[in-house]
């Protein structure tokens, strides 16, 4: 039988910090819409800017020595959280965020709550394997307008590993808190398990309704 989820009464935090994919948005939005739309262009873009793209094809022919298109191309079908390929996957939906392809998905409970939060003079801070820069388009572009004036900062896995507390205490140490006054959310257990070891207060959220804490952001109740 399934956990039923129930609503968190949580005093109000100096900040919150939250995942991304199946957290603020649906995971379909990436498997479905952005993953294809970069896999499918990758050889097009490096072509089109070498430039910009020369040093992010060393580096992953740094980490495996053969043709770097068809390790990304790999890499993406593995679901890989690499950070070159993250970089060049940034900067192949800058151009589909910019001409309108898509917009970003962000839950509508997510939405709400990011704004209920700022109004209430919580921090708020995105922690994701997606770029900075690709956190950035996502948010900016979003079906629900622009939210980046409500986020005040953002960090990738060149803070380091999500699955590690090491992450979580540099992140705390960075935004200018201690870890304590730091709320974590996430659809990851490993990552919610590793906030918590670094002294977060830290909750696992499952959308469908399975083994977690919370099934949406309405589920959380800020004590002011």
């Amino acid at each position: 039988m399934q956990k039923q989820t129930s609503l968190k009464h949580i005093k109000k935090p100096h900040a919150i910090l939250t995942d991304i994919e199946g957290t603020t948005s649906s995971s379909s939005f990436f498997t479905e819409i952005l993953f294809p739309y970069s896999r499918s262009r990758l050889g097009s873009y490096c072509m089109a800017h070498p430039d910009k793209t020369a040093a992010i094809l060393s580096e992953v022919e740094a980490i495996e020595p053969s043709d770097p298109i068809a390790t990304m191309e790999r890499w993406i079908d593995e679901n890989q959280k690499i950070a070159p390929l993250k970089t060049l996957q940034g900067m192949i939906w800058a151009e589909g965020f910019h001409e309108g392809t898509f917009k970003g998905h962000i839950y509508v409970d997510a939405q709400a709550a990011f704004r209920q939060w700022h109004a209430d003079g919580i921090a708020l801070y995105i922690f994701s394997s997606a770029s900075i820069a690709a956190q950035k388009l996502l948010f900016g572009f979003s079906e629900a307008g622009d939210l980046t004036p409500i986020l005040s900062g953002y960090f990738d896995t060149s803070t380091g590993s999500k699955r590690e507390a090491d992450s979580y205490r540099l992140i705390a140490e960075t935004i200018g808190c201690r870890p304590a006054e730091v709320l974590f959310l996430s659809d990851t257990p490993s990552e919610v398990e590793a906030a918590r070891s670094a002294g977060m207060a830290a909750l696992h959220i499952d959308r469908v309704g399975g083994l977690a804490d919370i099934s949406t952001f309405e589920d959380i109740k800020i004590s002011l």
